[in-house]
């Protein structure tokens, strides 16, 4: 007999880390959904609690602890029975988290995310611990139904592939999230085709890179193809790649991303750093020539393109001259958005064994790179000032009439800022499109009026 949703088991999800994290909480989602269990967005209601894990560095790993403890601790005192684990800390420390919270009933490594919901019921049914962990991750999963969205406006996340094949020294990755696998075109192009009936308004594909897609596979399949395969499916909705790899940003991809509509004038390319002997050391000395030609090159080929990269400060082989010429090359370089990260020694990975600069040197350099960036930033905000955009309505602000929050083209979510959109004509709403001509920046985010269709700003 089916159960009401009064009566059913309450589950509430806490996903941390990447948007490649958030797919795989959309997966795990569906199997307790087809399992029986109802979502909840408050914790303290939740009969079972799932904690889905990033452990890419030291940082991501403490935040994620401190979820679990969290998740045990309402265990202990409230109505939750069941604290399940699961994601890349459970694949890489499993026996180990075993041992250390005797609290968490079920932890589910990389290969395990469809059986999410079986192994829940079960385990609420007679109890724990379970360990689903296969010894390294090798599966590829299609969306599960019910489909299910995790994030915050008219936008999904398409996982292209899984695993990554290279090999840089600091980037324990590979060894969690196993080798690169890539999805069938016709697969990704049904998902794209569904998220856009859902409303969906954007789709922004994703992998570990996702220059390598396809290069797997032996059906032909490429980035550039099944660029122009999205693009086939016709109206108006933005294509935007993220986390790509520099040698992988190719002309014949540049020339691809013009020729069609949808994509976004957007790549994310990380670089990591710029000098030559820091990147051999990374182990990745491949793309010296390629991260010192990008810039120019991309903008040549590609005008109009907005760039974002991040960069690691403070890796073994950074010396006081390296970082210079990094700060040298960024400034020259003028990235529209720009991440920066402290090096993370990681068990296991070649770096790890090398001497590294001082962690008090790290952070200096990393707020210096950041300065370093604000001045590129000052300078680019007077001459986007005026200019004119696509924006896309994301939150229409309650209580102000005319005004929103959304993206143009030129902002990823979460991490390029927000346009606040003032002047509006009425009717406007979430997965609306507007014209709008930039005003002013304040931080990385942007304020800007609605352009009506006579041009003239309000």
């Amino acid at each position: 007999m089916k159960r009401s949703d009064r009566d059913a088991p309450r589950v509430g999800v806490i996903s941390l880390g990447c948007a490649k994290n958030l797919v795989d909480s959309e997966q795990m989602i569906a199997s307790l959904l087809r399992a029986g269990f109802v979502l909840t967005g408050r914790p303290a209601e939740a009969d079972l609690l799932l904690v889905n894990t990033c452990a890419f560095i030291r940082d991501a790993r403490a935040e994620a602890l401190a979820a679990v403890r969290e998740a045990c601790a309402y265990k202990r005192r409230g109505r939750c029975r069941v604290v399940a684990v699961a994601g890349c800390l459970v694949q890489q420390q499993g026996s180990d988290l075993l041992r250390r919270f005797p609290d968490v009933d079920l932890f589910l490594g990389l290969d395990a995310l469809d059986r999410a919901g079986a192994l829940a019921a079960r385990t609420l049914e007679s109890g724990g611990p379970i360990l689903d962990m296969s010894p390294q991750a090798v599966r590829l999963f299609e969306p599960a139904e019910p489909r299910v969205r995790l994030a915050a406006g008219p936008y999904a996340y398409l996982k292209i592939a899984e695993g990554c094949d290279h090999r840089c020294g600091f980037c324990a990755i590979p060894a969690i999230r196993g080798r690169h696998r890539s999805r069938p075109v016709a697969r990704i192009v049904a998902e794209a085709e569904a998220r856009l009936a859902q409303g969906v308004r954007e789709l922004i594909l994703i992998s570990q890179d996702t220059t390598a897609y396809g290069r797997d596979r032996r059906d032909g399949a490429d980035l550039c193809g099944l660029l122009r395969a999205l693009g086939r499916i016709g109206g108006r909705f933005w294509i935007r790649i993220l986390y790509g790899y520099p040698t992988g940003i190719t002309d014949r991809l540049l020339d691809t991303l013009g020729e069609i509509p949808q994509a976004c004038r957007y790549l994310d390319v990380p670089i990591q750093h710029s000098h030559p002997e820091v990147l051999r050391v990374m182990r990745r000395g491949a793309t010296r020539q390629a991260v010192a030609a990008l810039p120019e090159r991309v903008r040549r080929r590609f005008p109009g393109a907005v760039l974002r990269t991040t960069c690691l400060v403070g890796h073994p082989g950074e010396t006081a001259a390296a970082f210079r010429h990094l700060l040298a090359y960024i400034a020259d370089a003028a990235f529209d958005h720009l991440g920066v990260f402290a090096f993370s020694p990681e068990a296991g990975t070649p770096s790890a064994a090398l001497r590294q600069p001082a962690a008090a040197t790290a952070a200096r350099r990393r707020e210096a790179l950041l300065a370093q960036q604000q001045a590129v930033l000052d300078r680019q905000a007077g001459t986007l000032a005026g200019t004119e955009d696509e924006f896309l309505i994301e939150q229409a602000a309650s209580g102000s009439a005319g005004t929103a929050l959304g993206r143009t083209r030129r902002q990823a979510p979460e991490v390029d800022g927000r346009t606040c959109v003032t002047g509006l004509p009425s009717g406007h709403g979430a997965g609306d499109w507007a014209t709008i001509r930039y005003t002013v920046r304040r931080g990385i985010d942007w304020r800007a009026r609605a352009v009506p269709p006579d041009g003239r700003s309000v």
